[in-house]
């Protein structure tokens, strides 16, 4: 297509070195994103606000100074509030409740001067593995269109897949940064409970459990937004330990020979396809060849009370949020506000007390301390496939789906290696090392200890060097 010549090669990075060196603008920047937004957002149905005109005010201001200042970018179309405009939750409770703040994460993306110019596609308040919302409709997946792009950071994942941007705002909570990342053949991590801030409307996300960042198409783009990011705020409950330097300096900086616990089997024991479990032996032989030591082993715990409470925190946030909601219009929740399997997330919560959440923040806390037992017990790393399974069919976890047995198993096999991570707190990333015979990609998780993310920005640049895929494009 017309326009700047190897856009779709260039990380945000190299994007932001070209308007620093006065090669491009910022405003020209910006009108490429917007004009591969409305050549391929038609067919892969990723992003669900415009925000054009908001984007362009930003990229016409003076910028600040920074590696990142100048990039597009795109939000989550759930939560990070930004000043005039609408965050939807894809449910139609918020889809008219213009804010008249920023959250604290959007405001130290404006400091970055990353230029905002829409919202992603997510499942009703991200409590799906694939991004359907009866809202909008399903976001497909650039590698194949009949299959899901993940989620719930679905919509993030498809537009940067498509190379409509390098990189996109993304929000985890049992997966759903890194989900989309291996559905759509992107690098994704995952920060340490409280690395990025949540403020200022909540202090943490169900439960200590969700945390923000983004999907990108290279590693070094990733450090250097979680620089530009982390760090906590005036008011926030509790912050991540801090990291000495930066997290771009780390890129590029070998790791020490690293040991690392391979695991194919979820701790949910659902099936892994072939194909995943293949990926993650293949990228333990690539360890092996970088000089990292890998054996068999993974933190054993009682999976089914660790579920429940899961759960039960869950739904009560959920609950919570809906309350919110309908208190500002001045009544009860109906069946009708909200998609099925929200409003049945939102029945069961009743059925649990106060004691009950109680017990349940004690039980994931207590699983949290048998990880992070296990990494102090010799092991640097554990790596897992990313997902039980390659992209699913659009369809299987779907609100439309009227298979409620099937709709669970399609987000089990999808969460089964990674929800872990969200209740014990620890960073982790799916890394695109791994396609298909049919052209789909395969990511597979590395997770550090608590804090560690230094660690993963070492091994994933040493990973992006061996196995390349910044360059394989869906189209």
């Amino acid at each position: 297509m017309a326009g700047i010549a190897e856009y779709d090669r260039l990380d945000a990075l190299a994007l932001a070195a070209l308007i620093r060196r006065g090669e491009l603008t910022a405003t020209e920047v910006l009108e490429e994103a917007i004009s591969r937004a409305e050549q391929f957002n038609p067919t892969i149905n990723a992003i669900t606000a415009r925000l054009y005109e908001q984007g362009r005010a930003m990229a016409k201001a003076p910028l600040p100074a920074g590696p990142l200042s100048g990039v597009p970018f795109l939000l989550k179309d759930i939560g990070a509030l930004m000043t005039g405009t609408v965050s939807t939750g894809s449910t139609k409770l918020l889809a008219d409740i213009v804010w008249d703040h920023d959250s604290t994460i959007v405001a130290r993306y404006r400091a970055a001067g990353l230029t905002i110019f829409g919202r992603t596609a997510a499942p009703e308040l991200g409590l799906a593995t694939s991004t359907e919302p009866a809202m909008f409709g399903p976001c497909r997946n650039p590698w194949n269109l009949a299959r899901s792009a993940g989620g719930s950071s679905g919509g993030a994942a498809a537009a940067v897949a498509a190379r409509i941007l390098p990189m996109a705002h993304a929000t985890d909570g049992g997966g759903s940064i890194r989900i989309p990342a291996s559905a759509c053949g992107l690098f994704g991590l995952k920060p340490t409970r409280a690395r990025n801030p949540s403020g200022p409307d909540v202090g943490e996300g169900w439960g200590g459990q969700a945390v923000g960042h983004c999907v990108s198409i290279s590693v070094r783009d990733s450090a250097a937004l979680l620089d530009a990011t982390s760090g906590e705020d005036v008011g926030d409950p509790y912050c991540a330990p801090a990291h000495a330097g930066t997290f771009l300096d780390e890129v590029g900086r070998a790791p020490k020979p690293l040991r690392i616990a391979l695991c194919t089997s979820p701790w949910n024991g659902q099936p892994v396809d072939p194909e995943c479990r293949q990926a993650a032996e293949d990228a333990a032989h690539v360890c092996e060849s970088l000089g990292h030591h890998v054996t068999q082993a993974r933190p054993e715990f009682d999976f089914e009370p660790f579920r429940e409470a899961q759960r039960i925190i869950i739904m009560a946030n959920i609950r919570a949020l809906l309350t919110s909601c309908t208190d500002r219009v001045g009544r009860a929740l109906r069946q009708d506000d909200v998609e099925p399997m929200t409003w049945e997330a939102a029945e069961l919560a009743l059925q649990y007390s106060a004691a009950d959440y109680a017990d349940a923040i004690t039980r994931i806390h207590r699983v949290g301390r048998v990880v992070a037992r296990f990494f102090a017990s010799g092991h640097d790393l554990i790596l897992t496939p990313t997902m039980c399974t390659t992209p699913l069919p659009l369809g299987v976890v779907s609100p439309a789906n009227p298979d409620r047995a099937s709709y669970l198993t399609g987000i089990n096999r999808s969460i089964g290696f990674t929800s872990l991570f969200n209740s014990a707190g620890n960073p982790a990333m799916s890394v695109p090392l791994h396609w298909t015979e049919t052209g789909l990609p395969v990511g597979v998780q590395f997770a550090a200890p608590f804090g560690g993310e230094a660690t993963l920005f070492r091994l994933a640049a040493q990973l992006e060097a061996a196995k390349p895929w910044k360059d394989r494009r869906p189209f």
